[in-house]
């Protein structure tokens, strides 16, 4: 499979990209965006780092002390149809992705994969669940503040104040 590109905005001929080309220039974008990263992260946001995880571990603990409650959240969603089975390996999946990911985030290794682990469960959170609850909905907002704060440390990463960081000046 190939990929075309245009040469130039006036030309009309056309070049093929291969795939492993395709893949070089998107590993290539995604070092640029670590690498800006990395270089624009006040230490600000490390803190916000560190609370952000453990928010999700709270909210994690919270799931699993009250499985049940979780389950009945998404089972009243009258879009939302999932088989007994598939309803209860979301409940899971959330509350370990919580758990695990929290700590994670909170300790600033696998900052970014993390992040965007935790993205789909909290964009259900905010346009499945709490959209559809009264119009004062204090949960809605927090939701809503974890979600931009979820993509803004999937584009950031950790920043100094992190395992990350501490592991990778030991092997320096």
């Amino acid at each position: 499979m190939h990929f075309v590109q245009r040469l130039s905005k006036f030309d009309r001929d056309y070049i093929l990209i291969s795939p492993n080309t395709l893949k070089e220039v998107i590993m290539n974008v995604i070092h640029k965006v670590e690498k800006w990263g990395d270089g624009h992260h006040p230490r600000v946001l490390d803190i916000i780092r560190i609370v952000l995880g453990i928010f999700l571990i709270l909210k994690g603990i919270a799931f699993m002390e009250n499985t049940a409650g979780l389950k009945s959240i998404i089972e009243s969603q009258s879009d939302i149809f999932l088989p007994i089975g598939v309803l209860l390996t979301v409940v899971y999946y959330v509350t370990f992705v919580h758990l695990v990911g929290g700590t994670l985030i909170a300790l600033g290794i696998l900052t970014r994969l993390s992040s965007l682990l935790q993205i789909p469960v909290v964009f259900a959170a905010v346009f499945f669940v709490n959209v559809l609850q009264s119009p004062v909905n204090t949960e809605l907002w927090a939701s809503f503040t974890c979600l931009v704060l979820l993509f803004v440390f999937m584009i950031l990463g950790s920043g100094r104040l992190s395992l990350d960081n501490y592991l990778k000046n030991q092997d320096n």
